[in-house]
């Protein structure tokens, strides 16, 4: 389809869909290149909607890195159900939204893999683009498709669908593959699996997955991750960036059309965290800790607000306060864009004795909510989560925040977590109501706060991925539980869907043969799974039921330390050997926090 066909199409299609699709592209701060004359083209791909993609800090780093490199690069984003509907029945391809070249004559799609309910969506975009669903069906210079992210490290649920996986930083590795593929389109001695081989045995962080197979044994569980050729990697290690501070930040980041779920700018100011919390994989998969300097930070947050207008910008990493330059960052932020009315974001607070100082820090910007994750709120689970913070930081911390103008406080909180207790539960009530009595003491009424409760799940590559993920039933009683202890209106609860939750613990956990029940839910029409509006759970059950496979092997089994894991061949930094000591004295911990009761 040529490019008047595919704006005439689209011209017909866009005026008879309701909501923000028929805005997209065209963006301040978009690229358009001629794909005849750069290296290649490349077409970024989020899995989700639009509105969540573009609040992805990293799709726009890649979006820039590749476009400097000489590259033709694009983005996609999932297609609500109403536009794949009207794309499909008006013949429509999905197309990159700079120039609408269809998915299929780019020379390399790249999915952004941030979360696991969003697999389905990876399949639509590959059907709607032209491309096959599954790699051994595509041709010598097909597109290529591959992913990262954190999703990529169990990377078997989608095996069969991705060519390559690249696990670890993409903005040293990205442009390797793509100058590598390029380098061989075309050669007609060359096959696809050779093409793939090549790049695999050069760069020990790219997993082609077509070269390696999983062997089970009577019980099920994995007995070895069999190599399947001598000259690629035996085991994935992540690529790493060792100097961040050399990393160009996106200094002319896009501004969508649009609202989306982080309007704002975004500069990551740190990857990796100090700290070793047994419950997060992105603390074992973000190693080792790196930063930027502060003058590097403020002189990409001027440009980027020269080229954009936002009026706020947000600071990232996964521990901001623990940035070791933090107050010095802070106030700088401060004396050079409060006078501009730009407002400075701290996300990722850590509850130590600095929180009490950061509503000082901005004390001129505009007041908005203070959001911490204490996960926990027992001294004996922090200790067992490896969490080590003191409530009463946090309660000083949110005292100076209400007597300097704030109102509102998030608490985010895990439930289900090794070994909780009734006690855990009590607790997170009992975290929430001080606050808003320390906000009455302090303003003469009770201060908003809300307590989100997440689902615990056992992520790979932490010390809990041996553990099992609790039941339907004591999720349903948990939040019940919490619920009703509440006293103070101020105080909301808010808990995390059970059902979506337990999906992920299947997808999270899950191994090459459960990548048959994903394909099966998007044929009977799962779609945007995070989306309460779209996530149908009765569809997934169903499917697994149908296909005979086992939700309580996957997700509320215990593993034994022994037991061969889906993701064991794609290593992390501290290896499996450090989270096995970890897992040994959480379960040590356990069993005192047991005798303790």
């Amino acid at each position: 389809m040529n490019l008047t066909l595919k704006k005439s199409v689209a011209r017909h299609v866009l005026p008879h869909v309701q909501g923000p699709a028929q805005y997209l592209g065209g963006e301040l701060n978009s690229v358009r290149k001629d794909h005849s004359t750069v290296r290649g083209s490349i077409c970024l791909a989020f899995p989700d909607a639009y509105t969540l993609g573009m609040s992805h800090h990293g799709f726009q780093v890649l979006y820039s890195l590749m476009n400097d490199l000489g590259w033709a690069c694009e983005r996609v984003f999932t297609p609500v159900p109403d536009f794949e509907k009207a794309m499909r029945a008006a013949n429509l391809p999905l197309y990159g939204l700079e120039t609408f070249t269809p998915l299929n004559q780019f020379d390399i799609i790249g999915f952004s893999l941030q979360y696991e309910v969003s697999y389905t969506n990876i399949l639509t975009m590959l059907d709607l683009g032209g491309i096959a669903l599954h790699s051994d069906d595509r041709g010598p210079d097909d597109t290529l498709v591959i992913a990262g992210g954190p999703g990529a490290q169990n990377p078997e649920l989608i095996a069969p669908f991705v060519d390559l996986f690249i696990v670890g930083d993409g903005e040293p590795s990205l442009p390797v593959v793509a100058e590598m593929w390029a380098s061989m389109k075309g050669d007609p001695a060359l096959s696809r699996e050779e093409k793939l081989a090549r790049i695999a045995s050069a760069n020990e962080w790219a997993y082609v997955p077509r070269f390696y197979t999983p062997i089970y044994g009577e019980d099920g569980t994995i007995i070895e991750i069999r190599r399947l050729r001598d000259d690629v990697p035996e085991a994935i290690k992540a690529c790493v960036v060792d100097d961040l501070d050399a990393i160009p930040l996106p200094i002319r980041p896009i501004v969508p059309n649009i609202g989306t779920a982080h309007d704002r700018i975004a500069i990551e100011i740190m990857r990796g965290c100090p700290w070793q919390c047994r419950f997060c994989q992105s603390t074992v998969i973000k190693r080792p800790l790196r930063v930027r300097s502060v003058q590097t930070i403020v002189s990409a947050a001027m440009e980027s607000y020269l080229n954009t207008g936002y009026d706020e910008i947000s600071l990232l990493s996964l521990s901001t306060s623990d940035y070791p330059y933090f107050e010095e960052l802070v106030q700088k932020m401060c004396e050079v864009f409060t006078p501009l009315g730009v407002k400075i974001s701290l996300p990722s607070l850590r509850i130590t004795e600095t929180l009490k100082k950061i509503p000082a820090l901005l004390q001129e910007g505009r007041r908005g909510g203070l959001t911490l994750a204490p996960e926990v709120a027992r001294d004996d689970m922090r200790e067992q989560i490896r969490k080590p913070i003191d409530n009463k930081d946090l309660y000083e911390g949110a005292e100076e925040a209400f007597r300097r103008g704030w109102k509102r406080v998030k608490l985010y909180f895990l439930c289900g977590l090794p070994g909780e207790r009734t006690a855990d539960l009590d607790g997170i009530v009992e975290m929430a109501e001080t606050i808003a009595k320390i906000g009455k003491k302090v303003t003469g009424r009770y201060a908003d706060v809300t307590a989100s409760v997440s689902n615990f799940v056992p992520k790979p590559h932490t010390p809990y991925q041996w553990n099992e993920m609790q039941s339907r039933e004591y999720f349903r009683w948990a939040h019940r539980y919490i619920r009703d202890q509440v006293q103070i209106k101020s105080v909301s609860i808010k808990c995390h869907d059970i059902e979506r939750s337990l999906l992920e613990g299947v997808l999270t956990r899950g191994d090459r043969r459960v990548s048959e029940a994903v394909l099966e839910a998007w044929k009977r029409g799962a779609r945007l799974d995070a989306w309460s509006e779209y996530f149908e759970p009765k569809l997934w059950w169903k499917v697994f039921e149908d296909l005979g496979l086992d939700i309580e092997f996957y997700s509320h089994r215990a593993r034994s330390i022994e037991e061969v894991l889906p993701w064991d061949h794609i290593l992390v930094k501290k290896g499996r050997a450090y989270l096995a000591k970890e897992q040994g004295r959480s379960l040590l911990q356990l069993d005192s926090m047991a005798d303790s009761v």
